[in-house]
This record gives C-alpha cells, sequence and structure tokens, in this order.
C-alpha cells in the first residue's frame, strides 16, 4: 500500500535545489525566447538528409518526454551490420549565447529529484520541440558506424563512421520495461511492436548488435556493474517505492550510447578539434579495491587493472547474486566520480577506467547535459566546415562547471532519496523486514531492505533494532 505523505516533498526538493547551488527557475528573458520559439520555430537544415523513410524507434523510462536520442540498425550486403544513432538537434533551437543558453550553462543538467523535474532547458523545447516523440519530424545530427565483420581490432568494434545532420521521424516511442521484459523472455511483446514484425525483427537485431559491443568492452576491461535503484511513484494516495533493474532493454541503449560516444570522441581528436572529453580517472584507491576483494577470497595485482577487477566481479556475481548490487556500489564509490575535462588535440587522452574505452565523450542527450550540447555544436561546426565555435579557455571552464554541478547533482539526488524513503516508511514503524547487510563501520551497521530497497543504518532503539533510513525524519524507522 502507498504511504501517505506527511509533508510536501516538492516543496522539500525545490529548497533542496536551491541549496545546492541550482536555480529552479528560468529568467524572463529565457521564458520570451522560448515563447518566440514556439511562434516561429527555425528552418530545417537544407543540407540535412531526410531519413523519416528509417524504422525509427526510442526507448526510455515509460514517463520520459525529453527524448534525446532514437535508433536504427540494419545488416548491409557484405554482412556487416550498421547502427544510426540520431541525436535532437537542441543546439537549432539553443543559440549559444542566448538566454536559454547562459541558463543552460549554469545549470549543466536536468535534475530528477524523484518527485519533481527541474530542467536544464524549458519544458516546451525538452520536452516539446526538441524532444524526438513518436510521430513528429524532427531534426537530428546522427552518428552512424559500420562494426567489423567477425574480429574487432580496437574495443570499439568500428570499422567506419560518419557524423551529420538529418531529418527523421520516430516511429515507435517505447519503454525499457516493457521492451527489457520482451526481449529478455520474462514478458509479452509490447502491444506497438506486436503489431510490427518488422519492428521486432529491428529490436531483435539492435539487442544483438549490443550485446557484441558489450562483449568486447568487457574482453577489453569494461567493468560489469549492477546496482539497484529506488523509484518513487508519486499520485493522490501517496508514494509506492519501486526498484529498478538492468534489463537487455536498458542495456541496449547503454552500449548503443557508449559506441557513439566513443564514435564522436574518435571523430573530433581526427578533425584535431578541442573538446571535452568525459573521464574517470585510474583510481586513487585501489588498494581498498584490492583489500575489498582479498575479503572475498581473491588477490588483485597490485597496479590497476580493470580487466582483473572486471574478472572478479563476473565471478562473485556468479557466487553471490543477492550482494553484488552491494559489491558494485562499493567498487564504483572507490573508483571515484566521473569528470569532464578538455581535450586538446593530439594530447594524451585520460580515458575512462570503468568503461575501458580511451576515446569518450558526452554526446547522446543535449536535452538534458549541457556537455553534450557544446559536444553538438563543436560537430556541426565541424561538418559545416567552420571554425570551433568554443576556444580552449572556454571548453575548460564548461568542464570545471560541469564537474562541479555533477557532484552537487549527486548529493541532491542521494539527499532526496533519503527524503523519499523516510516518507514512504514513515506509517511502517512496528513492520519487519528481510534485509542484506551491506557493510559496517564505527558509526554502525548498514543495511539494504529487499522490498522495498531502502539503504539504512541499525540502531538499537527500546523495543529493539531500528532501521533508521534519514536521522533527520525520525518517523521513519523500523522495528
Amino acid at each position: 500500500m502507498p504511504s501517505h505523505q506527511p509533508f510536501d516533498l516538492v516543496a522539500a526538493a525545490r529548497e533542496s535545489v536551491k541549496e545546492h547551488g541550482f536555480e529552479p527557475d528560468f529568467p524572463a528573458e529565457a521564458q520570451q525566447e522560448t515563447a518566440d520559439l514556439e511562434k516561429n520555430p527555425p528552418q530545417m537544415n537544407s543540407a540535412a538528409e531526410d531519413l523519416r523513410h528509417l524504422l525509427w524507434s526510442s526507448i526510455d523510462n515509460d514517463t520520459s518526454r525529453d527524448l534525446d536520442q532514437i535508433e536504427y540498425a540494419d545488416t548491409l550486403p557484405d554482412g556487416r551490420t550498421r547502427v544510426l544513432i540520431g541525436i535532437a538537434d537542441v543546439d537549432a533551437y539553443v543559440r549559444k549565447g542566448s538566454a536559454i543558453d547562459r541558463y543552460a550553462a549554469s545549470e549543466t543538467v536536468t535534475l530528477y529529484t524523484g518527485v519533481k523535474n527541474f530542467s536544464m532547458l524549458p519544458e516546451a523545447l525538452s520536452t516539446g520541440l526538441t524532444s524526438l516523440l513518436e510521430g513528429q519530424d524532427r531534426a537530428c545530427m546522427v552518428t552512424e558506424f559500420v562494426l567489423d565483420a567477425k574480429v574487432c581490432a580496437t574495443e570499439s568494434c568500428v570499422a567506419s563512421s560518419r557524423i551529420y545532420p538529418a531529418l527523421v521521424r520516430n516511429k515507435a516511442q517505447l519503454a525499457y520495461n516493457s521492451v527489457g521484459a520482451w526481449l529478455d523472455g520474462k514478458g509479452e511483446v509490447p502491444a506497438t511492436v506486436a503489431v510490427s514484425a518488422e519492428l521486432q525483427a529491428q529490436l531483435k537485431l539492435q539487442n544483438e548488435i549490443a550485446q557484441r559491443l558489450r562483449l568486447e568492452r568487457y574482453r577489453h576491461g569494461a567493468l560489469n556493474i549492477e546496482t539497484i535503484e529506488s523509484e518513487a511513484q508519486v499520485d493522490d494516495d501517496g508514494i509506492t517505492l519501486q526498484s529498478s533493474h538492468k534489463n537487455s532493454a536498458t542495456e541496449l541503449i547503454e552500449d548503443f550510447m557508449i559506441a557513439a560516444n566513443g564514435v564522436v570522441a574518435r571523430t573530433l581528436e581526427e578533425k584535431k578539434i578541442a573538446s571535452i572529453r568525459r573521464i574517470v580517472r585510474t583510481p586513487k584507491r585501489w588498494d581498498r579495491i584490492v583489500e575489498l576483494a582479498v575479503g572475498l577470497g581473491t588477490k588483485l595485482p597490485e597496479a590497476p587493472d580493470s580487466k582483473a577487477l572486471n574478472d572478479f566481479l563476473c565471478e562473485r556475481k556468479e557466487v553471490d547474486p543477492d550482494h553484488f548490487p552491494d559489491l558494485s556500489l562499493a567498487v564504483v564509490k572507490l573508483l571515484g566520480p566521473g569528470e569532464y575535462v578538455l581535450e586538446r588535440p593530439g594530447a594524451p587522452s585520460e580515458g575512462h577506467f570503468g568503461l575501458a574505452v580511451e576515446d569518450y565523450t558526452h554526446s547522446t542527450a543535449p536535452n538534458r547535459r549541457y556537455a553534450d550540447l557544446v559536444t553538438q555544436r563543436l560537430l556541426k561546426a565541424m561538418v559545416a566546415g567552420q571554425p570551433s565555435p568554443y576556444s580552449e579557455d572556454e571548453l575548460a571552464a564548461i568542464a570545471a562547471n560541469c564537474t562541479a554541478k555533477a557532484t552537487a547533482e549527486r548529493k541532491l539526488e542521494r539527499e532526496m532519496q533519503k527524503r523519499i524513503a523516510a516518507v514512504a516508511l514513515a506509517d511502517r514503524v512496528g513492520d519487519k523486514f528481510r534485509a542484506i547487510v551491506t557493510g559496517v563501520s564505527d558509526k554502525g551497521t548498514f543495511v539494504r531492505t529487499i522490498a522495498p530497497h531502502v539503504d539504512g543504518m541499525l540502531v538499537q532503539g527500546k523495543r529493539g533494532v531500528l532501521l533508521v533510513t534519514l536521522l533527520e525524519y525520525g518517523q521513519a524507522k523500523l522495528d
């Protein structure tokens, strides 16, 4: 049963957004620009290829409206496979230096608090004019790549690629849960997919390609990580917590986006264009990861080795699947957060340790991440044969701000997750729950309840052991 809300979580989210350095309201000038764009949208790029005939589809969360990418795949006459990723042309609406752009540059990211989204761009754009909604003609930047037929010489498997503007139309707006259950053989074919044998074949081909991309990344040392996330379903009756797990649909999109981002990074490098890279540095706390593995009976190399770490993770997933999400989370924390950095042409790349790729940027979500919008502008200038719209100093400043705001975003999301859990469990004092111990420290014993998925610390109370999900909200305790 959903719990009743004892206080306004949306108001609490809004205050948290401000406390963490974000601005929840668009300035008047940005609102006026948005209204003008709704009345007079920009003209289509005359050089764009018309690809509306292709069977494009999108897969995202059930409630998502800010759709950044659509996908299409086919098999070439020589047996090789080709993937096309269409990325919403946000730059066509959000010009560099505009009021909307200045706001987005400051915020850098759409905030998902669990009870309300605070968009980086006005929703009339991000969930409307620039969103790749089903049945709508939209401008895109397409990242196209062809995979090697059999043997992959690099971790990417990409034999050739190109990037270009196009006119597209999303033919099927699909959801992770239903498509994933079908692809995994755990659910019926979604209604939209059931009526089209061509769409079924298309999604199966995409899934096969994604699995190949994933296996190649694992072979080169990409980490097999699996964490559990709680999603809050909020309605008039209150809050229900639901656990979110990976499935073939979520992995398909993840694998395609990693491949597309790699293509973009390599293309900018080949063209000697300065850009923003997304990196995870070689972990400084590798010794802690080694200790963690020793405690579970595995000896890792003394020097950081992503392949050895991934082999260890895969083994633990087989041996102890129940605790694997918690082991994954511990490893993620020890690896440290990702960051954005300036990438100068010809300079050595620091790479992405967790993905085991040397070339990686963010380019696939320009509606929701400012770094992706900047990358899109670099690509459009490159395709048009124009100079880069950004100096190296500008890119370095943007990268630093994106990193700082990403840190604040993580803190905000963790805080809201705790608040939501506290409110959701406020009327369940005295209930008993199955749980897994996730850690022990001087502060106490930490556990994760199985259903619902809630992390907390155990403390001794008058009536026995209590689970405290958030100390500020004393109501949220369980016997």
